[in-house]
């Protein structure tokens, strides 16, 4: 299980608070306006921002003393964040070897996850030779091959079309049914996927404002106020 106890974080223009719990092996959509805070509390999880207060444990393990190398965390950004330079194959590696100097086992899982995502036969192009919807399983299947338990996706999908973005989420739903991971993800349009996540949080002004199963959240009283805020995203 995530649990995120009043971790609170404060800049001269925001401030945030958050609490809230994800089981292990969840999928969770995170929801919200733009800038209310969905971004920095992945940034928080992953360590990229310290609370100032607060706890902050996986599977009963405190995470705020590690840095984010050290964390069971990787995370798929909505820039994919690929190497120019390096191939599909050595992209995805990354999240095995930085250094690249991998045994025969690692090649053929490398492999094995490449067609996993629908990229068998992609091991030798380069980033600038794929389309935005390759290059984001390239990311994803980094992620996934690194073997850490919490995966947390930013948006990853928001600049695909609508139909690659429903191909794409439910891409993560199937490999997330074959591997042991915990996803977060954040996402614009909650509808895409109402009927993959086992839950479902509203961010708003830095608060974890509502968290229930999916048609709870779309469907209760928050129903129209998470409309309004997210089609302003």
């Amino acid at each position: 299980m995530l649990v995120i106890e009043n971790c609170r974080l404060t800049w001269p223009d925001f401030s945030a608070d958050y609490s809230m719990r994800v089981d292990k092996g969840d999928l969770c959509a995170v929801i919200g306006p733009s800038g209310g805070g969905k971004t920095t509390l992945l940034h928080m999880i992953a360590g990229f921002e310290t609370p100032e207060s607060g706890t902050l444990t996986f599977e009963g393990q405190n995470l705020l003393p590690l840095e984010p190398a050290k964390r069971p965390v990787a995370i798929v950004f909505q820039d994919h964040n690929l190497f120019p330079h390096l191939t599909a194959a050595q992209n995805v590696a990354l999240g095995l070897r930085p250094s690249l100097r991998l045994t025969d086992e690692e090649r053929v899982l490398i492999d094995d996850m490449l067609d996993a995502v629908g990229l068998k036969g992609f091991d030798t192009r380069k980033p600038g030779e794929m389309s935005g919807g390759q290059r984001q399983r390239v990311a994803l299947a980094r992620a996934l091959v690194s073997g850490r338990p919490l995966i947390l996706l930013d948006e990853p999908f928001s600049s695909l079309d609508p139909g690659l973005r429903r191909d794409m989420i439910q891409l993560v739903g199937e490999l997330r049914r074959k591997r042991p991971v915990t996803i977060l993800m954040t996402i614009h349009t909650p509808e895409d996927v109402a009927d993959l996540a086992d839950q479902m949080v509203f961010v708003a002004d830095g608060k974890v404002v509502a968290s229930d199963v999916p048609s709870a959240i779309l469907g209760g009283p928050l129903g129209a106020k998470i409309a309004a805020a997210v089609s302003n995203t």
